[in-house]
């Protein structure tokens, strides 16, 4: 029985995805999706925090990401730090408004963004403005950088500490390799981390942040004898 024109364009989507999908299995690629994976962890695993993004369609897989490590992929642990910048619609419409949209995710970045931290940036043509200027202001201020792009070598990719590539003839079928990508990173986490990350000291512990409450370095010296607990 002939195949209707839906069925004739369905069946040449799929093969297209799925040789997309097998082009992953190439050493290179591999090797790119292990390097990221050992950031994300280190940066977990030093008490940083993911801060990711991307516009439209990315800004979704963003989103996606952000919640598989705040909850969980495929076994239960505590929550990783991961926060995607497009959830903020209150501070994205402000800084579009009074200053840029090309600003939306650097200001948030500059913000929220510390060292030990990890920025991952989303985009299929690795030449969005606003998440390149993002990347820019993550590296000055020593968060480790990540981009997932198209399979081509973009301004996106050149500004970041790790880029993977991954392939397509076109934004659809890169946006499902960013999918499978994005799963595999967040098993690589989870497997590394089973039960989650403690807060590293020096300022990063957020029991140093909690409010109300004594300065943590205050209930050190009185430790010491050199001054009176003011918890007590």
């Amino acid at each position: 029985m002939a195949r209707s024109e839906h069925e004739r364009l369905a069946a040449a989507r799929i093969a297209e995805a799925v040789e997309a999908t097998q082009r992953l299995l190439e050493p290179e690629t591999l090797a790119q999706l292990g390097h990221v994976g050992d950031a994300l962890v280190a940066g977990f695993r030093s008490g940083g925090k993911l801060l990711v993004f991307g516009n439209g369609g990315s800004a979704a897989q963003a989103q996606h990401i952000a919640a598989e490590l705040l909850g969980r992929l495929r076994v239960d642990r505590p929550p990783l730090p991961a926060i995607a910048l497009v959830d903020g619609v209150a501070a994205l419409t402000a800084i579009a408004n009074d200053y840029s949209y090309a600003d939306v995710f650097a200001r948030q970045v500059d913000g929220l963004g510390g060292r030990g931290d990890v920025a991952l940036a989303l985009s299929t043509s690795g030449a969005s403005e606003n998440v390149v200027r993002a990347v820019k202001a993550a590296r000055r201020r020593g968060l480790t950088t990540i981009a997932m792009t198209g399979p081509d070598r973009s301004p996106l990719g050149d500004a970041v500490d790790h880029c993977l590539r991954l392939p397509g003839a076109d934004v659809t079928r890169i946006q499902e390799c960013h999918l499978v990508a994005a799963h595999i990173l967040c098993e690589i986490v989870e497997r590394a981390l089973p039960d989650g990350v403690r807060r590293s000291p020096g300022g990063r512990d957020l029991d140093a942040h909690r409010l109300p409450g004594p300065r943590r370095d205050d209930q050190r010296q009185a430790a010491r004898g050199g001054l009176r607990d003011p918890s007590r």
